[in-house]
């Protein structure tokens, strides 16, 4: 059969955005184990219980609709955590590594916030208030997050820097080994 209402839209985001946060569940605690920062690894922390707690919103609303929560890969979130092990496996060390999880997690909730968005707009136009509700808290609560990983980076982007500069400023500092010239002086 086709889906070719909005329901059928809807239901499929959902889906969708269940196996995300699944996925999600799986890819924070290495997050937070990579991060140096104790702020950062406590907010990843506290995001994977967060998290947890979207997946159970969705499955009550699966529930309410009499839909499974099972059957749709999100290929758009495999993806942007694919990139974020990527991320963990480079030798980035110190700040600059937290820099770049930060990225990484950023590109994660940008996504979570347009997926959110949707399904809470199609939620409001089908009638599903309680759904809607739901819905519109966890994306504030995303976009809550993405605003801690913009103020944490602040500090931890100006931390890389300096530590680059500084290695910069030692590098250019040490003393070039000159080779003897072949024949030497007369």
């Amino acid at each position: 059969m086709k889906a070719t209402t909005l329901k059928d839209v809807y239901v499929d985001e959902l889906k969708d955005l269940y196996n995300a946060e699944q996925q999600l569940i799986k890819a924070l605690p290495k997050m937070a184990k990579a991060a140096t920062s104790e702020d950062l690894r406590q907010g990843f922390e506290e995001h994977l219980e967060q998290t947890k707690g979207h997946a159970r919103r969705l499955e009550e609303i699966f529930q309410a609709l009499g839909e499974s929560s099972k059957g749709k890969k999100c290929k758009g979130m495999e993806g942007i955590v694919a990139e974020g092990a990527e991320v963990l496996s480079e030798d980035y060390e110190g700040a600059a590594m937290d820099a770049a999880i930060i990225s990484a997690a950023q590109r994660v909730e940008h996504y979570e916030i347009a997926a959110y968005g949707s399904v809470h707009a199609y939620a409001t136009i089908l009638g599903e208030t309680e759904a809607a509700n739901s819905l519109e808290q966890t994306l504030n609560e995303e976009k809550e997050t993405d605003q801690k990983l913009t103020d944490l980076s602040e500090s931890i982007n100006e931390e890389a820097n300096q530590i680059s500069e500084r290695d910069t400023a030692e590098e250019e500092e040490r003393p070039k080994h000159r080779t003897a010239k072949a024949g030497g002086s007369r």
